[in-house]
């Protein structure tokens, strides 16, 4: 208890720099025909609960009275808070019944709204692709015929300098063959794309993608290069507007499903001089009224895959199972650290559709990070993998 008063008063002197308090948590589970393990988890959960009505607490009452009397009285207590870098300080067995005291990183938590569980603190791993041009004519005005690989490059090193998300660049490939009807046509084996494919040679858990629609200027007879079309060009007596238009999707790496659609557009003035403009990211393009306004789409399309993100759950891959260990594709540049809990989920594909969405299917178990590297990590589950069929190719998620 000493130790535990000291602890707080010491992280309560620089809560206005950390905005964590580390607190201690005791939880108890019942030892049942020599399992130890699952004791073990329900002792760790209970400590963790613990934690949570320490750092903060919310008691309701409600009392239904009839003629001036109680006839009815309910007390709720609720608790919101994130518990980071969870990690067991003493276990202590009497008999069949365990205690576990758990030390942790205690922050406020804010309900269930998007970004703010305990996903919002895992940066979850995202590939963008290359944006087609869907009329590759209307570019050479101006000469951004690389706009298709440009603009996601540039959505690229925005997202990268959030630092919310771990973003891979692929802006070469490109994810449709049908650019017109692009993403509503499916391939033979019913996916959509090959977003299955590009997400786990990425190890990614979402696709970005894209197709640009429209780049065209409003008068395409404005732009000759006669004496006469100069002089109206300089008098503004043509219409020298241009359009910007793009399509903005992402995919779910694991099954191939949308699940973030909207188009993008903008229209300004092409008002840059003969050569001065010479690709879509130079100098000369983005000094142009029309550059400024694909700025500002950009800067919008970031901004809209960030909060759908938010609202997306963390998964990673389960590369390996061992008896009670189980390693996965995420580690600490992920976010993860030891003593962190992830829920387990089976991935199951049926014989008549290979090639269709896996369905995930809740194991009812968690695995308990235990050793965290850059890149990948592993934990102990309470019970051993063939058992419940955990396998290679599983889900581990965090909400």
């Amino acid at each position: 208890m000493i130790l535990r008063c000291i602890l707080l008063a010491m992280t309560l002197v620089s809560a206005g720099t950390v905005q964590a308090i580390v607190l201690e948590g005791v939880g108890h589970g019942t030892i049942v025909h020599g399992d130890l393990e699952s004791a073990r988890a329900d002792a760790r959960q209970a400590a963790l609960r613990d934690l949570a009505l320490q750092y903060e607490a919310r008691v309701s009452t409600r009392d239904t009275m009839e003629n001036g009397v109680v006839t009815e009285s309910h007390m709720q207590v609720a608790a919101s808070a994130r518990a980071r870098n969870a990690r067991v300080v003493d276990e202590y067995r009497s008999g069949n019944l365990l205690r576990v005291t758990v030390r942790a990183e205690m922050s406020e938590g804010q309900g269930s709204r998007c970004g703010v569980g305990a996903a919002a603190g895992l940066r979850k791993r995202v590939a963008i692709t290359g944006f087609p041009v869907l009329y590759p004519d209307q570019a050479r005005i101006g000469r951004i015929d690389d706009a298709g690989e440009v603009l996601p490059q540039q959505l690229q090193d925005r997202l990268r300098a959030g630092n919310e998300l771990q973003v891979f660049g692929a802006t070469t490939t490109r994810m449709f063959d049908d650019l017109l009807n692009a993403p509503t046509v499916q391939q033979g084996d019913n996916r959509l794309t090959n977003v299955l494919q590009l997400a786990r040679e990425l190890g990614a858990q979402f696709v970005v993608t894209g197709v640009i629609r429209d780049l065209g200027v409003a008068d395409p007879s404005a732009w000759g290069t006669s004496v006469l079309d100069r002089v109206q060009r300089g008098i503004g007596a043509v219409d020298q507007n241009r359009r910007f238009v793009v399509d903005l999707m992402i995919f779910d790496g694991f099954s191939g499903s949308p699940v973030f659609q909207q188009q993008f557009s903008a229209t300004a003035e092409w008002d840059a001089g003969p050569g001065a403009s010479d690709g879509f990211g130079s100098s000369g393009f983005q000094h142009t009224a029309y550059g400024q306004a694909v700025n500002g789409v950009l800067d919008q399309m970031v901004r809209e895959v960030s909060g759908a993100l938010a609202c997306q759950p963390f998964m990673t891959r389960v590369t390996r199972v061992d008896g009670h260990t189980v390693t996965l594709a995420s580690g600490a540049t992920a976010g993860l650290r030891p003593g962190d809990e992830l829920h387990l989920y089976r991935s199951a594909r049926y014989f008549d559709s290979l090639g269709g969405t896996p369905e995930l299917r809740d194991a009812k178990l968690s695995v308990t990070l235990n050793n965290v590297h850059p890149d990948f990590s592993n934990g102990r589950m309470p019970t051993i993998g063939t058992q419940v069929n955990i396998q290679r190719d599983d889900i581990a998620i965090v909400w």
